[in-house]
């Protein structure tokens, strides 16, 4: 397996803080925010990994990171040219990922438990993701399920079918990528990850795995002051 983490975007909700940095650089705790999914990776054995960022500040990350080297790891880069979306950012990965599955953290995803349970539990084949029961599901994408499989997902929903919320954290076998290509735009003009989530559903190919432990995005002030806190505490 794989790992890639997403970290473009334009960082527009922490701004002025991102205005001359990239978001994932911003310090959570003691290190920068990109280090925290970098680690949760090689705790599973994962030692290649794929940065996908913007232009705007790739040669920052690659100054930060290297070639992995320091992380007793394999970094490779890929450049977002535009802000198309989480999904379009993952479609840059096929020649990454090859044939294997891949193990995909959006980079503003800061928590506490280890991976290594969620990865047993992906067969390899089809799609998994995490989710976390939270006391505010409105706010998510919330997935209904029964058992561990994903019946739904639905976005911010008005009434939730269930307290579920999914996270940053997602498995895909190599398949996502002919997904990938058949996607049109949303209203946002990008391309959804959601969309992906439902391509999965719809062939039954989708499973959960409970996220223990805390867990937040660090994607807007309240939330980078929280995962600040959480890692500090």
């Amino acid at each position: 397996m794989k790992g890639i983490i997403l970290a473009g975007g334009t960082g527009s909700r922490l701004y002025p803080l991102t205005k001359v940095t990239n978001k994932h650089l911003l310090p959570v705790g003691d290190k920068p925010m990109i280090y925290h999914p970098i680690e949760k990776l090689i705790e599973v054995g994962i030692d290649e990994i794929l940065i996908v960022t913007g232009t705007e500040h790739m040669g920052a990350v690659v100054n930060l990171l290297g070639s992995g080297k320091d992380f007793d790891c394999r970094f490779t880069y890929k450049v977002q040219d535009e802000a198309g979306g989480i999904a379009q950012a993952l479609g840059l990965a096929e020649n990454f990922a090859g044939n294997e599955p891949v193990l995909v953290i959006l980079g503003d995803n800061i928590f506490e438990t280890s991976l290594k349970e969620a990865v047993k539990d992906y067969p390899g084949k089809g799609a998994q993701i995490l989710i976390q029961d939270v006391p505010d599901p409105k706010r998510y994408g919330v997935a209904e399920i029964d058992g561990d499989k994903v019946i739904s997902i639905e976005e911010k929903p008005e009434e939730p079918k269930s307290s579920y919320a999914v996270t940053g954290i997602y498995f895909y076998d190599p398949s996502v990528f002919e997904c990938i290509k058949t996607l049109k735009p949303s209203g946002r003009g990008e391309l959804e990850i959601t969309d992906v989530n439902n391509y999965y559903i719809q062939k039954s190919e989708m499973k959960s795995s409970v996220l223990k432990g805390w867990w937040t995005d660090a994607g807007t002030p309240e939330s980078y002051q929280i995962a600040n806190e959480l890692i500090r505490s």
